[in-house]
């Protein structure tokens, strides 16, 4: 049984893969031999926090995929009563062949997974969010056609996606820099695992550093769910570190701009950067539809 809890799951071909077996489904997508892999199937897409693409994106693909998602949210089942995860666990998968979790803390979706017969998809927890970490690879290699050789920068905190990405980058063995404030650091642990496994990855402190010459730049809210009592805290460490076109232009001229939304615009991404012609950020959310119907077949261990 295969679980998808954090990239190293796939691991570096299975990532590759993954991103081949997206790249079909994009290209086929409408047509009759789009494949229809889940039919017979149902998936249980678990929210215990609010979702746009996550949601969106897995419904649909399990639906195109020919399967029935089942959506239940904290507030909509008895785990919003309190009911213990495990049980759940064993009652869905009982009924399911497939879960996905979008939760806080890791330790959750590791319940879910120790009492769950069916595969459990990692669909966002406080530590990684891999099922984003695919969009946006498969965007850059769509765009670039490769994603080796490639420089690659994260502006802001040191979050689930900045997590995601080291682990990204340990695996492709890529060259990564991370600009972060004091106080918002990336997990240590990641960044000792992908360093072993050959990435380049450090971490700096100034924006400039980080974006200089990058062919890819991410960035990422300054301050994420259920982290709003922080908010005037976390704006003003993060000052300076806003992409804005002056900082964008000390990247490759033909940069890419990456953000995972929703968007504040003129808080860690300026609207100008956003909306011009380097991001590629609606392609990214786009990817997230392919990326997920690819996510499922591996974790399900079915040919697209």
């Amino acid at each position: 049984m295969r679980h998808l809890s954090c990239l190293s799951d796939l691991g570096p071909d299975g990532l590759l893969g993954v991103l081949d077996a997206a790249d079909t489904f994009k290209d086929q997508r409408g047509s009759a031999s789009s494949p229809r892999p889940l039919t017979g199937r149902s998936v249980a897409l678990v929210f215990e926090k609010a979702s746009t693409r996550t949601r969106v994106s897995l419904e649909i693909a399990v639906a195109e995929l020919g399967g029935h998602p089942l959506v239940l949210t904290a507030a909509g089942s008895q785990m919003g009563r309190g009911e213990p995860l495990e049980d759940t666990a064993r009652v869905l998968s009982r009924m399911v062949h497939a879960i996905t979790l979008r939760t806080a803390e890791d330790q959750r979706l590791r319940q879910l997974m120790a009492f769950s017969r069916v595969p459990v998809i990692n669909a966002l927890t406080d530590d990684g969010h891999p099922l984003q970490l695919l969009a946006d690879l498969m965007t850059v290699r769509r765009a670039r056609g490769t994603l080796r050789g490639l420089r690659f920068a994260w502006l802001g905190d040191g979050n689930n996606m900045a997590n995601s990405w080291i682990e990204a980058a340990g695996l492709l063995q890529a060259e990564l820099t991370l600009a972060c404030p004091h106080g918002y650091l990336p997990s240590q642990q990641q960044l000792e695992r992908a360093l072993a496994r050959g990435g380049k990855v450090r971490v700096v402190q100034h924006p400039h550093e980080a974006v200089q010459g990058a062919d890819v730049v991410s960035t990422d809210v300054f301050t994420s769910m259920g982290q709003e009592a922080e908010s005037a805290a976390r704006l003003e460490a993060f000052k300076g570190y806003q992409l804005d076109e002056a900082l964008l232009g000390q990247a490759a001229p033909d940069a890419m701009v990456l953000h995972c939304l929703p968007a504040h615009r003129g808080e860690e991404i300026s609207a100008g950067v956003l909306e011009g012609p380097q991001s590629h950020v609606w392609d990214q959310a786009e990817a997230r539809l392919h990326t997920a119907k690819a996510a499922l077949c591996w974790a399900l261990e079915l040919n697209g």
